[in-house]
Order: structure tokens, then sequence, then C-alpha cells
């Protein structure tokens, strides 16, 4: 049987490594020895060595992007003679630690030793107590300002290209507090800590981007429901500004979503909305005395796996708020994921209940349509642990608020960044896109008009040489 197919190691490549060498020592009969550590001998320490070479390329992407012009926008809340790190300038050191994969602003204290760090920061890094008062700085506008600037980078997108159809899937997460007298951090829906305080941001993804296009920090004791409804109003209007009146626009969302004033929002704004329906008893009943069940999936023996029906149902607030009647539909299927509900004695299938406004679309194409929503929780969980969305910095709930959007921000421009410039990796995990486009070692070489960033070499280089001007030059 002849040997398989060696597979390319893309990662090892990517990282600038050579491929192992295996079938080579194996051929020359050789075996790997590993040294005596003790006969390595430690020289002098050098104070240009760098960690996150890869910043300088991020960097040049993001100052043609217009982000540094637009943080400066931020310097207006920090005046004075005094004025050492202008608020823009320390929201931007902020953006770069995020891109480093540091989230927490207590990383700053060993970011400032890293030499191109420092020299990106324009030679001196702020401490932690001046970056803590200047996220209490931003008020109530700033952080509208900020919210805009990071989910305009998913609008710009949008408005690049012509589209027939977007899905835009919303979802709140939570956001668990372990220190004392957290402003506005309040027990609330917890399914990990129960009891504990927490924040309960909203997000808003879009899924033929993969990238956030709304997210507002909230109080733990919020639900989604009646209190968001404006501010999902602005999320909807903003992204119809952006792909047009001939774009048809869907928004997904789990029965919290199953509220009359949200639906009358999509109405309002021209927006479908295919939610998940909160299984109340009235509900339930009205599914039990449905007949006409249409079978969409058989199993292995050809009997229905799964079936699709309309439910005769309505709430009673739908049509005091409501001009378009809700579609009501019904699923019953065999080893559904999710919360399982039997409602038959004789039969094995479990129930799941979906909302629509659209009055054309077929039943089955209301449960696919609603399945695909899906990518939202692995995006959440990727900013989680890839970017610290959980990570809360402050006591003051302003400043819980500003980190929360840069991290947003972070996250779109990564998106942007490694898609654009780097699309061979650009489906990675942030993790490994790190490792590859950021956690590169470098030497700053000083000369008289310019700091040069010697790099290893590469398998995949970076493009243009990678060079950053010294202040002042031109």
């Amino acid at each position: 049987m002849p040997a398989a197919k060696s597979v390319l190691k893309l990662r090892r490549l990517a990282g600038g490594a050579a491929r192992p060498e295996g079938h080579r020592y194996q051929e020359q009969e050789r075996q790997v020895r590993r040294p005596n550590p003790s006969r390595i001998k430690q020289g002098a320490d050098d104070p240009s060595l760098t960690a996150v070479a890869g910043l300088v390329a991020f960097g040049r992407f993001a100052r043609e992007h217009g982000v540094d012009a637009a943080l400066r926008g931020f310097d207006e809340l920090k005046t004075g003679q005094g004025v050492v790190y202008p608020l823009g300038d320390v929201l931007r050191m902020l953006l770069d630690a995020q891109i480093a994969g540091e989230s927490r602003v207590f990383a700053l204290e060993t970011l400032a030793a890293d030499s191109l760090f420092r020299e990106l920061c324009g030679g001196a890094v702020a401490g932690i107590d001046v970056v803590y008062r200047d996220l209490q700085r931003m008020d109530d506008e700033a952080l509208c300002a900020l919210e805009e600037l990071a989910s305009g980078e998913g609008l710009t997108c949008l408005r690049q290209r012509e589209w027939k159809e977007i899905h835009l899937d919303l979802d709140t997460t939570v956001e668990p507090v372990f220190g004392e007298q957290m402003e506005d951090a309040r027990p609330g829906p917890n399914p990990r800590y129960h009891g504990r305080p927490s924040y309960h941001p909203l997000v808003v993804r879009c899924a033929e981007l993969r990238m956030a296009v709304g997210g507002w920090l909230r109080p733990g004791d919020t639900a989604l429901g009646d209190d968001d409804a404006e501010t999902l109003r602005g999320f909807l209007h903003r992204v119809k500004d952006a792909v047009g009146p001939d774009c048809r626009v869907y928004l997904r969302a789990d029965a919290a979503a199953d509220c009359a004033e949200i639906m009358r929002i999509c109405e309002e704004e021209q927006v479908f909305f295919d939610f998940k329906a909160k299984l109340t008893p009235n509900l339930l009943a009205a599914v039990t005395r449905v007949q006409d069940w249409r079978t969409i999936d058989l199993d292995a023996d050809g009997k229905p796996s799964a079936q699709v029906a309309k439910v005769a149902f309505a709430r009673e607030d739908w049509a005091k708020k409501l001009r378009v009647p809700v579609q009501v539909v019904a699923l019953r299927a065999r080893e559904r994921a999710g919360k399982e509900v039997y409602l038959w004695d004789d039969l094995d299938f479990s129930v799941q209940v979906y909302l629509t406004n659209d009055p054309v679309m077929p039943e089955d194409e209301v449960v696919r349509r609603y399945d695909l929503r899906a990518g939202i929780e692995p995006m959440i969980g990727g900013l989680k642990h890839h970017w610290g969305l959980g990570d809360v910095p402050s006591a003051q709930f302003n400043a819980n608020q500003a980190m929360f959007l840069l991290k947003l921000y972070a996250f779109n421009l990564w998106r942007i960044y490694t898609t654009q410039e780097h699309p061979a990796v650009g489906d990675w995990s942030a993790a490994w896109q790190r490792r590859v486009l950021v956690r590169i070692p470098g030497r700053l070489v000083r000369s008289s008009r310019y700091v040069k960033l010697r790099m290893p070499p590469r398998a995949a280089p970076l493009p243009r040489p990678l060079m950053v001007a010294m202040p002042g030059s031109t």
C-alpha cells in the first residue's frame, strides 16, 4: 500500500519556518539530539529587540485606512498645557495592544518594555493610571462616536458592493464581573455564574461580512426587549442606508427578540425578521392542534424525520403594534439541537417555532435561514477568547463601554486587514493570525532620519520594506 501523501504545513510555512526534515534525517540515518542548554552563553542585553514586529505593517494599514485621524477627533476631551498623552493617541495605543493580543489595560506594563511598541507610542508608553483616567473621560457623545467608528468599518464594506440580500444576526452575551463596586454591574441572566453581577452586551453581526455592524454594553439586569428597540432601530437604519433600498435585509435572533416592539421597529425600517418564538403555553397548544404537516426530510428507513407547518396563532399585542401579520412556523424533528420540547405521546418529535414577517417565504426556508444564524455564536466566542470581550478593566461603566467598543473596532479592523492584505490566512483564528502576522521578532536599527526594522527571513514576507519615519521627518 503506498504511503499517504504528506500534508503541507501551511502554518509553519506562513510563520517563516522550513518544512519538517524528518524524511531527510531518515535517509541520512540521523537522529535529533538536544544540546546542553548550559553550553549556550547569554550575551549582552539588546534593547532594540521587539516581539511584535508585525505592528508596523498593521500600523501602516491603519494609518492609510484613516484610523489615526479618526481617533484624533477624541483629543478635544483632554486639553490643556500639561497634556503629554493626547486621548486619541491613548486610544490608538490600546488598539495596538488589542492587535498584539493584550486585552487588559494592565498588559501595558509589559508592552512598555518592547522597543517597537514604545516607538509606535511616540517614544513613551502612558502609565495605566493615566489610561484608566482617560477612559473615564469618554462621555455619552464620545461613546456614540466610538461605536460609529467601530461599526462603520462593516458599513463601509457593505457600501463597496451591490447586495440583493444580507442577513443580520442579533445576540447578547454575558460579561461576569468579579471585582467590587462595579458601576451598573448587576445580577441578571447568567447561565454559568448564577447571581453574579455582570454586564450584558448586545452585538449585531453581518453574516455575509462576518463583521460587527453594531454593539453596545448594557447593565447586567438588562434583557433584550422594549428598552433596546430604539438602539436596534439605529443599527438597522444605518445598515439600510449602506445597502440601499433594493437590498432585502433579514434580522435573525433567538427567542429573546419575540417582542412586539422589536418587531415594530423591523417593520418600520423595512427589515424582514426571522426570530425564534417563546414557547408559551398558548403557542404550544396551537401547535398541537395543527394537522397539516409537510415532510421536508426523511430518515434512513424512509420515515419522516423533520416536518414543518404554519400555525394559526397571534399574540395579543401583535394586532395593536404591527400592520403586517406575523407568520408562525413550527418545525418538529428528531435529533434537533437545542432545547427539546415534546408534545405528542406517540411521536418522538421535538418542536421549535419561528416567527417571520416575510409573507412569501416557504416554511422550510424560514427554518433554513434561521439555522444559518448559528455563525454569531462562534464570533462572540472568538471575541471573548481572542479579543478579551469578557475582560472588564474599570469600576466605571463608561470606561468599560469604551473598552468594549475598542475591542469591536479592533476586531473589525483586523478582519479587513487580514482579508485584504493577507488573504491566505484570512480564515484562520485570531490566535494563529497573530502568531504569523504580529508576534514576529525584530530589531530596530536607528539612523539619522529613520528607524529601520530588521526581521527574520519569512516564507511569506510582508509587502514593502518595513520602515518607521522618525517624528518631524519628511
